[in-house]
């Protein structure tokens, strides 16, 4: 089932039931990013697979190779071309893949600046943080109820620990220079206006809620996006 493009303001839907009981992802990054993340090159070091090796200095993308020849080329496991590089996009396989991906049921979703915008929070610890600060926009994507398990897994487990999403059999699906997955029925894609900002302590009126939520003073940091772009299956 293919998408279909809506202005941000004929979106008829209710935010506090899509974000409080279905949940959503909040998804930054993309192919050709820094070359760090957990989508990056396959590699057959045997250290570990989701990082690319070189000796060059220069160019994270290049590995290390058996060839005894040239230290810059490529290792891969096709049994093809050593100077070949693995990546799961399908489409260039020179390309290097760096994303990330968090389920939330906490955000918003309204006008700010005479704009429609979403807003979402982060606590500073969460992987997909690192890939929203250094990325110009973010998807908010949401999902039928059959993806619950897929969000739960993608919510409790890091990036940082391994590949959550290929465990999660979501299907990336690359737009706009950011990233959200082809099992959503509405995808909201923001361009960041506005982020990074913590929440203050000092600023709660109700003095129960930081010491309930925030045990560990690790407070969300808010991000505004204003919906360029709202896709829905049709």
């Amino acid at each position: 089932m293919s998408f279909m493009e809506l202005n941000a303001r004929e979106l008829k839907v209710n935010p506090f039931a899509m974000l409080h009981e279905e949940w959503a992802l909040v998804s930054a990054g993309g192919l050709n990013d820094s070359g760090t993340g957990p989508r990056t090159v396959l590699n057959n070091s045997g250290t570990d697979p989701r990082t690319v090796l070189n000796n060059s200095g220069t160019d994270p993308r290049t590995v290390l190779n058996n060839s005894g020849t040239d230290p810059r080329t490529v290792l891969n496991n096709s049994g093809t071309d050593p100077r070949a590089v693995l990546n799961n996009s399908g489409t260039d396989p020179r390309a290097v893949l760096s994303y990330n991906t968090m389920t939330v049921s906490w955000g918003m979703m309204g006008t700010m600046w005479n704009k429609p915008v979403a807003m979402v929070f982060i606590r500073p610890q969460r992987y997909t943080k690192e890939f929203v600060d250094r990325a110009d926009s973010f998807t908010l994507s949401f999902y039928p109820k059959e993806y619950k398990k897929a969000l739960g897994l993608l919510g409790s487990k890091s990036g940082r620990d391994g590949d959550k999403i290929g465990e999660s059999g979501l299907t990336p699906y690359f737009l706009d220079d950011t990233v959200a997955f082809e099992e959503a029925h509405t995808i909201l894609v923001c361009r960041k206006l506005f982020g990074d900002q913590p929440l203050d302590a000092a600023k709660f009126v109700d003095l129960k809620l930081a010491p309930e939520f925030y045990p560990d003073q690790d407070f969300h940091h808010m991000y505004f996006g204003e919906v360029i772009k709202v896709l829905t299956k049709e």
